[in-house]
Parts: structure tokens; C-alpha cells; sequence
């Protein structure tokens, strides 16, 4: 097999959002100046953004933020697409091919798209991970270096695979980008794992963000989800939700139940979190959001936006605009961001922090 060169960016996506995620991808490039075309097929899951200028690949893997990146779920720089692998040896041209992406690689994860069609294809990958990576120590391309590049191959079909990279710190920290959080017994519904993967996504280990003691209101709180997820941190909690809440949690001794209207509800005092998963038009949690960090009311806040059928990402960028437009008004310091996370479904999780 010839050597080949980086020349696309892959991005792994929820199945459905291939559009907003090619376009997304295409606003985010060209603010680092750079223009490409993107391949997307609908209910694929994934998208691949190449640049018309091959140099152009370099500015992308140096400067592109996968943090800034709300639809995709993991950001892979790759090679041509590898095709025709022999079906009595794969692993020899697949090596020909990796050693050329970097000297040795912390990690190497054999992956698919997030489809009903490739669930069958994972039982093949998960049967070639470990000769694959057998031969990758014996090749001397591994390493225990944390910050070393780790290995991509996303298989389309067992003879058809993408090959790449992705960096430590820029990119997700899981394999096809889902964390594989398991349901606790003891929540009251699974909307808990929503605001699970948020934390674990913004977050990351992170101690000062949540310690015990600390204090949080949860704006539609019922039965309790998000606010279990703040109880088990031993973090007080202010539920605001005409619904009835969870006993168990209401017996923990931390959690305050106010029926009262969440949007026209603010603390006496300032809390140190927000959170906020009401059913509700994403311009109007915008906007309260904004005026619950501008008026100094938290001073994190996670929230989720559910998004419209149509004109997905035209209504993100719309809700962004507006927190943005508030704070800059107020002129309050602060850092935000959006993903849609797998427990997600068809919401975005915002992060929004005050400086």
C-alpha cells in the first residue's frame, strides 16, 4: 500500500444530525480561514470535511477546537479511505498505513458509526481489536505516553476503513465518543445519565467545580433526574418543579421542593450552579439562562435546549447569540459551550461558566 498523507478531517455524529454537523464544520474552518467541501449521507453518523488546499489540513489539526464543535462526537484527522483489505490478511496493510500517521500511539480504538447497520459490523471489529493490537506493540508502535496520538480505524464494512489520529485534550475521551454510564438503581428516572455525561464531558476530573456542600438550584426538577446526580455530590439542592420530586431524594435532608414557576424564580443569594432541563422553546431557556448569569445569580450553569425539527443549528447559533449578546451587555466575563452529548437524543447540553 502507497504512503498517503492526512487529508480530512472525520467526524462521528448522532445519526440524523449529519446536516447540522457538516455545517457547523464548515462555519468553524472558515473562521481559520480555511475552505473545503464535506461528504455526508443522511442517517450515516458521521461526516468527512476535506479542504480544496491538502496544506490546509495542518491549520485544522493545530487550531481547531474540538471543544467549539457541538454536533460532532469525536474528531478524527485521516487518511484516504483504505478499501479492498484482503479478507485472509488485513492487519499488514492496515500496519503499512498506520506507521506513516506517527512514530507510536497511546491508544488504539477500532470503531463504527453510531447505526442500527454497523451494529453487526461490531461484532467483527470486536473480534480483529486484539490481533490488531497485538501486532501494533510487536510493530513497536505503541506507547505508554499519555500525550501521544491514538489511533483511529473506523470501519464502514470489514474491508473498508478510515485510518487517523486524534489528540489527547482535543478531542473525546471515549471510543466512538459515548461513555458507557450505567443506570443507577437509585435515580429516579434516566434523565439522571443526561446530566452524568454532561459532567463528565465539561468537566472532566475536575475537583473545584463540585464540591460538597456547595449549593444548586435545579429548574424542572421532577422527579429528580439532575438533581440525584447534585445530591450524590452531597451538593444542597433548591428543585424548583410543580411536580412531585422523588421521596428518596427529598428524605436525603439537602434538597428544598419550591412549586413555583422556574422562570420567574431567582435565589435570594447566589448559587453555585444552575441547572436547568425544562421542557420548554430553547430562545426562552436562552434567555433565562442569560439573565440568571448576568444578574449574578450562579456562577456555573448546565443547561439542555431542545432543538426543533427543522433548522437545528440556525436556532444553536441563535441561542448562543443571545446568551453572548447578555453577558457582553452586562459585561460579564464567562465561557460557554455546546454539545450534543449520546444521552442527548435530540437536545444540546450548554455549559456556561462566569470568570
Amino acid at each position: 500500500m502507497e504512503k498517503s498523507s492526512i487529508q480530512s478531517l472525520l467526524l462521528y455524529c448522532r445519526p440524523g444530525f449529519e446536516k447540522e454537523c457538516a455545517a457547523e464544520i464548515q462555519a468553524q474552518a472558515q473562521k481559520l480561514d480555511v475552505l473545503g467541501y464535506s461528504k455526508a449521507s443522511p442517517d450515516s453518523g458521521y461526516v468527512l470535511f476535506t479542504p480544496y488546499e491538502p496544506d490546509h489540513m495542518a491549520i485544522l489539526t493545530k487550531q481547531l477546537l474540538f471543544v467549539d464543535l457541538c454536533f460532532a462526537r469525536q474528531m478524527v484527522a485521516v487518511l484516504p479511505l483504505v478499501s479492498g483489505l484482503p479478507v485472509d490478511d488485513r492487519i499488514s496493510p492496515l500496519l503499512g498505513a498506520v506507521s506513516g500517521l506517527a512514530r507510536q500511539f497511546s491508544d488504539a480504538w477500532l470503531e463504527t458509526a453510531d447505526t442500527n447497520d454497523a451494529k453487526e459490523l461490531s461484532v467483527f471489529v470486536r473480534k480483529f481489536q486484539g490481533p490488531l493490537t497485538r501486532s501494533i506493540v510487536d510493530a513497536g508502535l505503541a506507547t505508554n505516553k499519555a500525550n501521544a496520538p491514538r489511533l483511529h480505524l473506523f470501519f464502514l464494512n470489514s474491508t473498508t476503513v478510515y485510518l487517523g489520529i486524534s489528540r489527547p485534550g482535543n478531542s473525546s475521551p471515549w471510543p466512538m465518543g459515548i461513555p458507557r454510564l450505567k443506570f443507577p438503581r437509585s435515580a429516579p428516572s434516566r434523565s439522571t445519565l443526561k446530566l452524568e455525561e454532561a459532567l463528565l464531558f465539561f468537566l472532566g476530573d475536575d475537583p473545584k467545580s463540585l464540591q460538597p456542600g456547595m449549593k444548586a438550584v435545579d429548574l424542572g426538577a421532577a422527579p429528580g433526574g439532575w438533581t440525584w446526580q447534585l445530591v450524590k455530590r452531597s451538593i444542597r439542592v433548591t428543585a424548583v418543579d410543580n411536580g412531585p420530586m422523588d421521596r428518596e431524594l427529598m428524605d436525603s435532608g439537602i434538597v428544598e421542593h419550591l412549586r413555583v414557576d422556574g422562570f420567574r424564580y431567582f435565589p435570594a443569594k447566589p448559587v453555585d450552579w444552575l441547572v436547568c432541563d425544562m421542557v420548554e422553546q430553547p430562545s426562552r431557556i436562552a434567555t433565562l439562562i442569560g439573565r440568571w448569569m448576568a444578574g449574578g445569580h450562579c456562577r456555573n450553569a448546565m443547561f439542555n435546549l431542545k432543538l426543533p425539527m427543522k433548522k437545528r443549528y440556525e436556532e444553536l447559533k441563535q441561542c448562543r447569540a443571545t446568551i453572548e449578546e447578555t453577558l457582553d451587555n452586562a459585561e460579564v466575563p464567562f465561557k460557554l459551550a455546546f454539545k450534543q452529548l449520546y444521552h442527548d437524543r435530540e437536545e444540546v447540553t450548554g455549559y456556561l461558566v462566569r470568570l
